[in-house]
């Protein structure tokens, strides 16, 4: 059995593989190891310096890939830095646009564009100073004729990936004790990209600006940790946990809820006496510091002030001040008092964070612990924004195809393997610690060794596991640390000596042999296995397309003022920050409750409310325009009851909490039937615009009239042709659609003849495929040619040249019965049957003219009349076509017309 012995007194030296002290070597060999040591230092710092910036390339790659970045608009740029992230990049663009750092840091202190009727301080708000930091940088260095800014701001943000490579890749190394973990690490962080990161199509994200400098607190604990320090390391580590605590804290608003977990990890161990004491307080006390400061920095924002962290923090301090002599005497002394301990710090701090919120009446995470509480079953709620999460499927469960992925590179195996070698270490050691006592001059003999970085990393893992496994979004804080875990257990001569004890097989040699064969096997496997694929996915190109939002950016900025207030969903609006520069009602940045309830105002022109209130409720915020989004009014990507209608329905009391039912106003198939609101008074033109171009409902509801012209198949002009939609609002139109399409001057689309043509509506479903809905032909005047080239048999009457005058139209009586003479035959009386048939030709002359008159209708009513000739055609058969049938026609000649009887003209 593997074991150490400590006394009192005694700094007990680093363990090797099998346990034995480390024994004296002469000065050649001690010498010789110096060397190697600088050797392998110098190698792995190359190494991961490589992997980081090799990373931080193939991610720009991607990015670039993906959208033709360098080739595309500048609109078309900022229109990529979709919802939030578009409204952070827009205060940079707004520094670099300003006359002065003066001017741009008082444009930001006074806000008045970010939400309309308030004046708010952006850096006390959100979490930008890295954006005033850039836009500093860059105006100050000589690198605007070649560099645009906004690649200034996200190669800054790719290199930070390099960074955050770097800092996985050192963990792993400070773990295992080899830079071929690290090596690991880096490369199934890679190979896991999908669930690792998303900078490359989220660039601006908060997350992608901390988690760099989180993941360099970690291994700056990793580090801080470890046995035998000297005092100045102990400083340098210090100094870059202070450090980068402070940065991380500066650059994400959920810094506090992620510092809570790490401080949870802590506490743990430091309760099973598994940290040293003083090192834990060092570590609560980086906590609370590095979170004040910057409290103070945003101008003690109040969500800062609140945070449980704080209160926490501050209650295992107190706490362990009023719980002297708590890991003394036996099992279950030290049991209870642990207990005893627990319940301490947890009233304490809610004790503490209550009296806070209290005192300075803090509202502003409320809607995150009424998520939880809905999310854990606790009760059913009505809350608009609890619902609204509830609904994403990013704050559900961690899909079960993630383990699909993590297993495909191998990654999960491993990680299961370490973790469960790990966690039987850790148990041994905690029931060690809470058995033996310290008061006896030794901690007594324990069968296993776990070292306090490894039993962080351990609680670390475990902790934030459980947080991606109850919520998919903070899968980003847990997957790369698995990276790091698996790596360096792999690697790591305690986990392969333990399993080749329990297999009897435990020797040096082995374990020093296992821990770099099962790595290096495990890199080729990998290598073989994706480096294909990494190739294929650096040869594929895309291009970024997005006419429609490009067209409504366009359009606002050519006919609204600059000072117009633009309403609707959060996402978009971000955009119209960015790209127009107008004032926004409402925006992504939703962690202020003020913000909340204004984003709910402005909701409510999708629910079911009166269009006078709803008018009443945007004008109270000084909204000009209202851009309605087709993609909510017939919204697919939820199912119902999650749709956003239906949240504000049960938010508004017309639904039921804890799920929804449809009323009387949904239809049985998949199409709701819209109950009356906003959307419905504009469903006609929404419907038809979105036939033609998604997302412009924003220009019916603006203009009421727009003209576009009209396009074929992969985005061609159809000629000069364009179509004119106009939106009337009808109050009493009970629900019913009443639609009006005409057409003039249609391209003839026919070589020998002329085309007919038609109006197809379409539906876009939910993969942008189209789905036919109708298909309707226009009304036509047909000339005497068209009847006869199309075969059609029609009812006339003929007159010989000028009769007289004519009956008007809808006058004319069947034959026999009509008021006007019929027609004369040559040198005769008018004959009342000539109206049926007429043999003969004026003056024997086969060129006479007549007029005919013809009475296509039931009622025989007159429709149309032709100036008719007829020639020398007798004895020729005519074959006419109709309708894609061939049918042989009667000769036609100049002795004989017949009339025919037939339904139509």
């Amino acid at each position: 059995m593997m074991s150490i012995r400590q006394r009192k007194g005694v700094r007990a030296a680093d363990a090797l593989g099998d346990g034995a002290p480390e024994p004296k070597l002469p000065s050649e060999g001690r010498a010789s190891r110096r060397f190697w040591k600088i050797l392998s230092f110098t190698v792995g710092g190359a190494v991961a310096l490589c992997a980081g910036l090799l990373t931080s390339v193939y991610l720009a790659t991607l990015h670039e890939n993906d959208l033709w970045f360098s080739n595309i608009k500048e609109v078309e740029r900022e229109i990529s830095f979709r919802t939030e992230c578009g409204l952070y990049y827009s205060y940079y663009k707004q520094m670099l646009q300003a006359p002065s750092l003066a001017h741009g840091f008082r444009g930001l202190m006074y806000d008045n564009k970010t939400e309309s009727m308030r004046t708010i301080n952006l850096l006390q708000r959100m979490n930008i100073y890295q954006e005033v930091f850039l836009s500093v940088v860059y105006r100050a260095l000589p690198i605007q004729k070649y560099l645009e800014p906004v690649y200034f701001y996200i190669y800054t943000l790719f290199g930070l990936q390099a960074v955050y490579v770097a800092a996985l890749y050192a963990t792993s190394w400070l773990l295992s004790g080899t830079w071929l973990a690290g090596l690991l690490a880096a490369f199934w962080y890679v190979t896991n990209r999908t669930d690792t990161t998303r900078v490359e199509f989220t660039i601006p994200l908060r997350e992608n600006w901390a988690l760099p400098f989180f993941a360099v607190q970690v291994a700056a604990i990793t580090y801080f940790l470890r046995p035998n320090l000297r005092p100045l390391s102990e400083r340098l580590a210090l100094l870059t946990i202070f450090t980068s605590t402070f940065v991380f804290s500066l650059t994400w608003q959920f810094n506090q809820f992620t510092m809570l977990v790490q401080a949870l990890g802590l506490f743990a161990l430091d309760s099973l006496g598994m940290l040293p004491a003083a090192k834990a307080t060092w570590l609560y006390s980086i906590q609370v510091t590095a979170l004040l400061l910057v409290c103070a920095l945003q101008f003690f924002n109040s969500m800062i002030l609140g945070s449980l962290l704080i209160s926490f923090n501050l209650s295992v301090l107190i706490a362990r001040k009023l719980q002297k002599n708590l890991k003394t005497g036996n099992f279950l002394h030290r049991l209870g008092k642990l207990l005893l301990h627990l319940l301490v710090v947890l009233c304490l701090t809610l004790f503490l964070n209550n009296m806070i919120k209290r005192t300075l009446n803090l509202r502003s995470d409320e809607h995150i612990f009424k998520f939880l509480k809905a999310k854990f079953g606790f009760g059913a709620t009505r809350d608009f924004d609890a619902n609204l999460y509830l609904c994403e499927e990013a704050f559900g469960l961690l899909p079960w195809d993630t383990f699909g992925r993590l297993s495909d590179t191998l990654l999960l195996h491993a990680y299961v393997l370490v973790l469960g070698v790990t966690a039987t270490m850790a148990l041994a050691a905690a029931l060690h610690h809470l058995s033996d006592s310290p008061a006896q001059g030794h901690t007594g003999r324990c069968a296993v060794s776990l070292g306090p970085d490894t039993a962080y990393n351990l609680t670390h893992t475990v902790a934030f596991g459980a947080l991606a496994l109850s919520t998919m979004r903070m899968k980003y804080l847990w997957t790369p640390h698995v990276c790091v875990f698996a790596a360096s257990g792999l690697c790591s001569p305690e986990v392969w000596g333990s399993l080749l004890k329990v297999a009897r097989l435990h020797t040096p040699a082995r374990v020093c042999v296992v821990r770099r064969a099962v790595p290096l096997l495990t890199l080729l496997c990998l290598g073989c296995k994706f480096w294909p694929g990494v190739m294929d996915e650096l040869s594929e190109l895309r291009e970024f397309y997005d006419p429609d939002t490009v067209e409504l950016m366009h359009w606002i900025n050519s006919n609204t003022p600059r000072t117009a207030v633009f309403a609707g969903s959060m996402q978009l609006l971000a955009g119209v920050k960015l790209c127009t520069g107008r004032t926004l009602t409402n925006h992504p940045h939703y962690e202020d409750s003020g913000l909340r309830a204004r984003t709910q105002a402005v909701y409510q022109v999708y629910a079911r409310r009166p269009p006078e209130e709803v008018h009443a409720l945007l004008r109270a915020l000084g909204a000009d325009f209202v851009i309605l989004e087709d993609s909510i009014c017939f919204e697919r990507r939820h199912r119902r009851g999650c749709r956003l209608r239906d949240l504000l329905d049960v938010a508004n009391g017309q639904g039921s909490a804890g799920g929804w039912a449809p009323g009387p106003w949904e239809g049985p198939g998949p199409e709701p039937a819209w109950s009356p609101g906003v959307c419905t008074r504009a469903l006609a033109c929404s419907w038809l615009v979105r036939s033609l171009c998604p997302r412009v409902m924003w220009k019916i509801v603006a203009q009421k009239k727009v003209t576009r012209p009209l396009l074929l198949k992969f985005g061609r002009n159809a000629g000069k042709s364009t179509i004119t939609v106009v939106a009337e609002d009808i109050s009493t139109n009970n629900g019913y659609v009443e639609l009006s399409f005409r057409a003039q001057k249609l391209d003839d689309k026919d070589v020998f003849s002329k085309s007919d043509p038609f109006l197809e509506l379409y539906r876009v479903n939910d993969d942008q495929s189209k789905q036919l809905v109708y298909r309707t032909e226009f009304s036509r005047v047909y000339s005497f040619l068209d009847y006869i080239m199309g075969g059609c048999q029609i009812h006339f009457t003929v007159r010989p040249q000028d009769p007289g005058p004519l009956p008007p139209a809808g006058q004319v009586h069947p034959p026999g019965r009509s008021q006007h003479p019929g027609p004369q035959l040559p040198g005769g009386p008018p004959d009342p049957d000539a109206a049926q048939s007429w043999s003969g030709s004026q003056d024997g002359r086969g060129d006479s003219q007549a007029l005919l008159l013809g009475l296509g209708t039931p009622s025989w009513e007159l429709s149309s009349f032709w100036a008719f000739s007829w020639g020398p055609l007798a004895g020729q058969g005519n074959r006419a076509t109709q309708g894609g049938r061939g049918q042989e026609s009667p000769p036609i000649g100049t002795d004989e017309i017949r009339e025919e009887r037939t339904q139509g003209h």
